[in-house]
């Protein structure tokens, strides 16, 4: 009896939820009290369909609630009011379920629907405001990333094949839409914030799609307006710093397990590399500038050749390690990271989640390929910004891997 009523009042504390909301939208068919009477009369339902035996108590009471909604539509179309859409129809309906879930003691999938469909019903001015900002070619860049990850990927086989059994195509696929979900998300974030921002959203943002491509953005500006170097350098410090939120969330996808081994010197060189992109950002203020392009990262030959990249580091990795030891595999990560940090970072996350790694191993070759894409960063600041550039970068590059350097050799084993 206790339960039932338990049941009753989780069913009505939702519909007082959802009509809560629809009462402070204007000209909607139904508010407070009807959608608490929607899910009592759903709870109702379900709980008679128990107690009677009959599984079309539900279904009837969903078609009675159907009928009334349609005549209150009719009724409104007579007085001459038009509706803008169903949102408020199709939440009823819903609602209705979310009572039937209640009263046969589905308590959690209950409260969890019931509060999605408040949190839609509220949300619905900055989702329609989102969806109004994105253009057409961000459209294209979220279809792409569906042909990606729901198209494509099923469509691979989950199978090893080729010496050192690493190379499964699912799974490197699986990587491949990992990377395309986190650029594509951090891409239409990008997309969607004012012309003029902070130096330091350019930077966190610009990291998340991209470091290296953030630095040679703004290396290239730089190298137009040599005044400019100061705040490109500090943004590329920035990115540089967030390249290791990318790290830890790519580890963290593909071998969580390892974690816990891999953070401590890892983010003891994210803290060092912090510090530096504080103190540049000091030196500069808080000025504003206009965000540079960025390539959209979802085109499926950009995906094609990540893909094809990560299972040619992943095999080689592996070879290297076989053939030639950690020596082999260091002088593998280094060469990577200088192209792609991601790759290196995801075959030696794998190999050590299937045991090929033990977890020191791992987390010195990110952190080697980190320092060697930080190198290549350097290159380009000065190859693109000229020397004003290269000093600016410099203040704060060679403090970085000089820490780099000092916690491959001197962190203990």
């Amino acid at each position: 009896m206790h339960e039932t009523v338990l049941h009753f009042a989780v069913a009505l504390g939702l519909g007082l939820l959802v009509g809560f909301q629809r009462e402070r939208s204007q000209g909607v068919l139904a508010g407070f009290r009807t959608f608490a009477l929607i899910t009592l009369a759903g709870g109702l339902c379900a709980h008679l369909g128990v107690q009677l035996g009959s599984p079309w108590i539900v279904p009837a009471g969903l078609l009675a609630l159907t009928a009334l909604i349609v005549a209150g539509n009719l009724a409104a179309l007579q007085l001459g009011e038009t509706g803008a859409g169903i949102t408020t129809e199709v939440a009823a309906a819903v609602m209705f379920l979310v009572g039937v879930l209640a009263l046969t003691g589905s308590l959690a999938p209950a409260v969890v629907v019931g509060g999605t469909v408040a949190v839609l019903l509220h949300f619905k001015q900055p989702m329609h405001l989102f969806a109004e900002r994105l253009s057409s070619d961000d459209v294209r860049a979220l279809m792409r990333i569906v042909l990606i990850g729901l198209v494509i990927l099923p469509a691979l086989p989950d199978e090893t094949y080729g010496p050192y059994e690493v190379l499964n195509p699912f799974r490197i696929w699986l990587v491949v839409v990992l990377i395309v979900g986190i650029s594509v998300a951090s891409y239409l974030l990008y997309r969607l914030v004012d012309a003029r921002t902070g130096t330091l959203l350019g930077g966190v943002l610009g990291g998340l799609i991209s470091s290296t491509a953030t630095t040679a953005s703004y290396a290239r500006r730089a190298g137009e307006r040599p005044g400019f170097a100061p705040m490109a350098a500090a943004v590329a410090m920035v990115a540089s710093t967030v390249m290791f939120v990318r790290v830890f969330a790519e580890v963290g996808a593909v071998a969580p397990q390892i974690l816990r081994g891999i953070a401590p010197p890892l983010v003891t060189m994210a803290g060092v590399s912090l510090c530096l992109s504080v103190w540049g950002l000091s030196r500069i203020g808080k000025a504003g500038t206009a965000l540079p392009d960025q390539d959209d990262p979802t085109g499926l030959r950009a995906a094609l050749i990540f893909g094809a990249l990560y299972g040619a580091i992943l095999f080689t990795v592996a070879a290297a390690k076989e053939q030639f030891g950690n020596a082999g595999l260091y002088a593998v990560a280094a060469i990577s990271g200088l192209t792609d940090l991601d790759a290196i970072t995801l075959s030696v996350a794998s190999l050590a989640d299937r045991g090929r790694l033990d977890v020191e191993t791992a987390w010195r070759a990110i952190l080697l390929a980190s320092l060697a894409n930080l190198v290549l960063k350097g290159g380009l600041a000065f190859a693109l910004g000229g020397t004003p550039m290269l000093r600016s970068v410099a203040r704060l590059f060679v403090p970085s891997l000089v820490a780099g350097v000092a916690i491959l050799a001197f962190w203990p084993s």
